[in-house]
């Protein structure tokens, strides 16, 4: 058996994450990577989620690597098309494309503690192996149909948001769409105009807040490509927009409690957009601002005023085959039902994605399970070696995305050069380490909104079954920082 792998790296997750982490590791001379994707085509969530008003909700210009800035965006707001691009872009400008395979599903993952390497057997039965695994599958990936018992009985076209059938026709439908969440938000107002009857119910208000957005003319993407510095100031006040909107508003609710002053501009859009009180009473959250994610919308909200779209919040007893009956008794009778009901996060088959088997047969899952979701910096957990997370347990802190995809990266590059400058095969945290960082992040959370907001009605899936929020209490230029300063001892590279 030979004792060299097939690779030295393999990315599993053909998303911005994954693309971002091949583009780094290229970067810094480790180009023998293989980028292993499940899907046919490159950029993850923009790749899979294509249903109608999809787009990015924050500022594009801190959605966009920091190497590759585009000046090219069509607004403020960038749509869903735009983000596929730019990661179809990443994947040709860097060479990415040439190293990746798509269609490739992993099955599960196996490291080998004889011969310091991973194993990953695809759905087809093949097997590949790499020195280093980086897992880049994301969190929101795998679409979360509803428990509602019937749920598989409606004999009209049922659709996921993730998944969305380009080929239905919902023009004069009677059209029926459960949950109120980020997708929600995004198609409500972009179907109502063309459907007989649109139908929302709504399990739980999301706070929706007015959305500074705009077209943006050429002469402002002409400016931004042409100036000097221009996208760096345009990326650093988008960034400051999103840090006080989230980061700072959640992690750090008890030193400033800027969340309060959030939930009054909610009110404040809410009273400006629907006319109906008792619509708007339906449309108000009765949990804190940050409990769960918020949204950004200035024609969600006023949806609500057309006659011809009806606002449902009696819980669902059951969906039949020709509609969906709530407690109340009413039948709504739909011709289409549109599943907005997210995906699985902390959940088991999601968390890891797929079987990941460590050092002396330990189950990451089970870990998980038993000692609640944890790895240092997000990144690593011990009994584990050589594997790396790009968005494990308290790594992503609300900020951008990208922001989180290269602070890991900056992470995983500082082991990788240390273990090829010491000659190590294995790379591991210790649990020492590994134990301080999961305390550390637990003596925070009596700062955050999450447990000092009222947040027990809000269904929020930052909450995993433990009662923790694995999210990272920390600002973002704290995690850039740990990125590049975190104690090499506190791995063992043998």
């Amino acid at each position: 058996m030979s004792q060299q792998p097939d690779h030295e790296v393999i990315i599993v997750g053909g998303g911005l994450s994954g693309i971002g982490v091949a583009i780094v590791l290229d970067r810094a001379g480790f180009s023998d990577y293989l980028l292993l994707e499940e899907g046919d085509g490159f950029g993850g969530a923009w790749h899979w989620n294509t249903y109608p008003g999809v787009g990015v909700d924050i500022p594009s210009f801190s959605y966009q690597f920091s190497f590759e800035q585009l000046s090219g965006w069509s607004r403020v707001y960038a749509p869903g098309a735009e983000l596929k691009a730019y990661a179809e872009h990443c994947v040709d400008k860097y060479d990415v494309r040439r190293r990746s395979r798509l269609n490739a599903r992993v099955s599960d993952t196996e490291f080998d503690d004889e011969l310091d390497l991973w194993r990953v057997r695809l759905a087809n039965g093949e097997m590949v192996t790499g020195r280093f695994l980086v897992s880049a599958t994301g969190v929101l990936t795998k679409p979360k149909k509803p428990e509602i018992p019937g749920v598989d009985d409606f004999r009209g076209t049922m659709i996921h948001t993730a998944r969305w059938d380009h080929s239905v026709d919902l023009t004069g439908k009677r059209v029926g769409i459960i949950g109120t969440g980020a997708s929600a938000v995004q198609i409500i107002p972009s179907i109502a105009p063309q459907v007989e009857q649109l139908t929302v119910f709504q399990r739980t208000p999301i706070w929706c807040l007015p959305k500074p957005d705009a077209p943006l003319p050429w002469p402002v993407r002409t400016v931004l490509g042409l100036v000097p510095g221009s996208k760096a100031v345009a990326r650093l006040a988008a960034q400051s927009y999103v840090e006080v909107t989230f980061p700072l508003a959640a992690h750090f609710h008890g030193y400033l409690p800027t969340a309060s002053a959030g939930e009054k501009l909610g009110h404040l859009h809410l009273r400006r957009s629907v006319r109906d009180p008792e619509v708007r009473r339906k449309l108000t959250p009765n949990y804190s601002l940050g409990c769960k994610r918020p949204s950004f919308s200035n024609v969600y909200l006023k949806t609500f005023n057309r006659d011809n779209v009806l606002l449902d919040v009696d819980p669902i007893a059951s969906v039949t085959a020709d509609g969906v009956q709530t407690t109340s008794g009413t039948e709504h009778e739909l011709d289409v039902l549109i599943l907005a009901t997210g995906f699985k996060v902390f959940e088991k088959g999601n968390m890891p994605p797929f079987p990941v088997t460590g050092s002396g047969g330990a189950d990451l899952e089970n870990f998980w399970l038993t000692h609640r979701f944890q790895a240092y910096h997000g990144v690593s957990v011990p009994a584990f070696p050589n594997l790396f997370s790009v968005l494990g347990p308290y790594g992503y802190n609300g900020s951008s995305y990208f922001n989180l995809i290269e602070t890991q990266s900056r992470h995983i590059v500082r082991l990788l050069e240390t273990a090829r400058k010491r000659r190590a095969t294995r790379v591991e945290v210790t649990e020492r380490a590994n134990a301080a960082y999961f305390a550390s992040v637990l003596a925070r959370r009596d700062k955050q909104v999450f447990f000092q907001g009222q947040c027990s009605t809000a269904n929020s899936y930052y909450f995993d079954e433990h009662g923790d929020v694995p999210l990272r209490p920390s600002s973002t230029l704290e995690t850039m920082w740990d990125a590049n300063h975190f104690p090499l001892q506190d791995y063992t590279f043998t």
